[in-house]
């Protein structure tokens, strides 16, 4: 099946200078925003306060860090699954490591050193200023859906106990003989929310729910919001946890920075979104837990428990 255009994602503002937090254009906006992540569990939006000179300087350093030996890159390691360096056969066109905290200049530094021993303020610098203002975003989408569904006073205490994951990813060019389409499996995220950006070479694709790919075309001022399955199970299955993949062509790597948010509380649906017409879905569950459960090697097994997790 070929993948449609991306003209069918929708497109959100979030940031209109005439839509002020309160007013009828705001929870109108926020109507947009809920309905776009029920119906296609993503859409894209312009944000301009990652000004291009900082994509720049951060899709820069990312060449900088890939270039880096093996050795230097192992050494990105984490409790935590897929938060260190991440290399597998299955996908051999694509590596990524992450960034724990990257909001926090401590979370970078610790990051820059490993990497780079005798330093590199400019790495360090730019991506953790990306990381901070995209945070801004990723608190923006979460207060309009919150408000949407009528439950904005747990907006406050899920902020207080979210944190993030900056994962920089490179999908080299394919060699003559490789397939392309090894650049990325389909899957769904276990985020709570994943906010993507890239350097302008197209790969990413996103699965409707009736079953069609679309293509995500690059822009540079353009970021991609999309739901994860703890938002899904939060939102008592309201919201859309999107499929997603990559496939790289043309002769140009494919750079991108994915900033994954998670829960520290418990996940579970807040009680005004459970009605007769809405059972509860879920049971309440651990965001990092879900994400300890999924398994690149044995996805059945992942998807058996998840849907487990259903009454």
């Amino acid at each position: 099946m070929n993948p449609q255009s991306a003209a069918e994602l929708p497109v959100v503002d979030l940031f209109d200078e005439n839509c002020k937090p309160g007013s009828a254009a705001w929870v109108s906006k926020c109507n947009d925003v809920r309905q776009a992540l029920e119906e296609y569990g993503c859409f894209l939006t312009p944000y301009h306060p990652v000004s291009s000179q900082l994509q720049d300087q951060v899709f820069n350093s990312m060449q900088q860090l890939f270039d880096l030996p093996v050795e230097n890159k192992v050494k990105n390691t984490s409790e935590k699954p897929y938060f260190g360096y991440f290399k597998h056969p299955s996908i051999p066109l694509s590596e990524s490591l992450g960034i724990d905290n990257p909001t926090t200049l401590d979370g970078t530094q610790s990051f820059t050193h490993l990497m780079w021993p005798n330093g590199n303020q400019r790495f360090c610098e730019s991506v953790h200023s990306y990381a901070k203002l995209v945070s801004q975003l990723d608190r923006a989408v979460k207060e309009m859906v919150f408000e949407s569904y009528g439950v904005g006073k747990y907006y406050d205490s899920h902020m207080d106990s979210t944190t993030y994951l900056l994962r920089l990813i490179k999908y080299r060019v394919a060699d003559e003989g490789e397939d392309a389409e090894n650049s990325g499996f389909p899957h769904t995220d276990k985020s709570f929310l994943t906010i993507l950006h890239d350097n302008q070479v197209a790969g990413l694709q996103t699965k409707t729910k009736d079953g069609r790919w679309i293509c995500v075309e690059p822009s540079g001022s353009m970021f991609i919001v999309m739901a994860g399955d703890a938002f899904l199970a939060w939102s008592n299955g309201r919201v859309h946890s999107a499929t997603h993949r990559v496939a790289t062509e043309g002769n140009k790597a494919r750079y991108c920075v994915a900033l994954f948010s998670f829960s520290g509380e418990t996940i579970k649906a807040p009680v005004e979104l459970i009605d007769e017409d809405h059972p509860l879905k879920f049971k309440p569950f651990e965001n990092m837990d879900l994400l300890r459960l999924y398994s690149l090697d044995d996805l059945q097994k992942y998807s058996d428990v998840f849907n487990g997790m259903t009454e």
